[in-house]
């Protein structure tokens, strides 16, 4: 553990990450854009702002969206639901969803069939048959598009990863008997500019260990969490403060956990472990990270 690292709470990186199956990925979605009725953008309620694509307008043009909050049942509602007001503000139609429960996917089918209830009726004023709505769903990765899938199908049909970057290339899947889906890779944008929204995405493991180690990401959670939720971080660890370096803090979860070596001084890799898993497994309650400013 770094303690020049710890003082400044937020590293100062330059996420300038983009793999070549990211660009792959636009390119393609680029060149299908033609054959999509509808958007399904997906984004984190837990980080409803940073788990935004930064230019997805460029990438969808003008096509019609919806915005689709995934994990909601893990979020801080009190503060997901003031961003969930301030979208739909701007006009996105907002559609929450308890991807463990499957609470509101229906709502997704129904607010596509809008989309093409208009042309249907007039082809079948034609005697043509209703033609199948075509989807396009994105996110960033783990974001729950995988997940959020097999919900709207009914069965598992799409694999689903907790690390990013699992889902590997596009594909057509029948979600529904008139929706046709085209999924997607999770995608970040070129560089990611904004420090703070880098470390919120690696939080909530969007990017990988490479990028920001678990000593950094472990580090800014514990910041995090003390700035945001003090008492889910004393009811876990028995932290009411927190020195610049984070030593202290760092040292008494290590002796509550046990996460000492052989001659009783404290593991600071085994601790960033502990950190980080337990925030995986939701032991501080929901958390919503982004804040409306």
């Amino acid at each position: 553990m770094s303690n020049d690292n710890k003082k400044e709470g937020v590293y100062k990186i330059g996420i300038n990450w983009y793999p070549g199956h990211m660009a792959k990925t636009r390119r393609e979605i680029s060149e299908k854009l033609n054959l999509i009725d509808v958007v399904y953008e997906v984004i984190d309620a837990r980080m409803p702002r940073s788990s935004k694509i930064v230019d997805i307008d460029d990438l969808i043009k003008n096509k019609p969206r919806l915005l689709i909050m995934t994990k909601y049942d893990l979020c801080d509602k009190n503060e997901t639901n003031k961003f969930i007001k301030y979208y739909e503000e701007l006009g996105y139609q907002v559609i929450p969803v308890d991807l463990m429960t499957g609470t509101n996917v229906s709502k997704i089918i129904d607010a596509s069939e809008v989309v093409l209830k208009e042309e249907n009726e007039k082809r079948k004023s034609k005697g043509l048959k209703p033609r199948n709505i075509r989807a396009l769903i994105l996110g960033i990765p783990n974001a729950g598009k995988s997940t959020l899938i097999n919900r709207l199908v009914g069965k598992k049909s799409a694999g689903v990863g907790n690390k990013p970057g699992f889902t590997k290339s596009l594909s057509w899947i029948r979600i529904h008997k008139n929706i046709d889906l085209l999924d997607t890779p999770g995608i970040l944008w070129p560089k990611i500019e904004d420090q703070e929204a880098a470390h919120i995405l690696a939080s909530f493991s969007s990017i990988k260990e490479e990028i920001l180690n678990e000593d950094q990401i472990a580090s800014f959670i514990l910041r995090k969490l003390y700035e945001l939720y003090p008492k889910a971080l004393e009811e876990r660890y028995g932290i009411s403060e927190l020195d610049d370096d984070l030593i202290d803090a760092y040292d008494m979860i290590a002796s509550r956990r046990g996460a000492l070596t052989k001659g009783g001084v404290a593991d600071y890799e085994r601790v960033s472990r502990i950190i980080l898993q337990d925030f995986k497994n939701g032991y501080f309650g929901p958390v919503t990270f982004d804040r409306l400013k």
